[in-house]
């Protein structure tokens, strides 16, 4: 695994979502989610390739502007619809310091 600091503890709060590019050139959405945990998943909808951090979070579900394609965060799978997912990346946090791995984790797609 190799672990990348993305952004910091005070960049998202609980409640609250940021979009953020590793040094790959990987776009990762950073959440926090409700109960002040953080989850980080891939930046775009796999539906038509919309930024997701320009849709809603209500500390739960996320929710794409586009076409209301909605997602689960305490895992990324699909809500509405149910037979799609985001890709989720291990999160680690050191001190006030966020760290991802998108090793070898490729973003979903749908196109449907």
């Amino acid at each position: 695994m190799a672990f990348e600091k993305i952004c910091t503890l005070d960049d998202v709060w609980e409640g609250d979502m940021d979009a953020f590019e590793t040094s790959c050139g990987t776009a990762v959405l950073v959440l926090g989610v409700d109960g002040g945990d953080l989850k980080a998943f891939q930046a775009i909808c796999p539906h038509q390739e919309i930024e997701l951090v320009e849709g809603e979070f209500d500390g739960k579900v996320l929710t794409c502007k586009a076409h209301l394609w909605q997602f689960d965060t305490s895992n990324g799978q699909g809500l509405n619809p149910t037979d799609c997912q985001i890709a989720a990346y291990p999160i680690k946090i050191e001190g006030e310091d966020v760290f991802v791995d998108v090793e070898g984790i490729e973003p979903f797609t749908a196109h449907s």
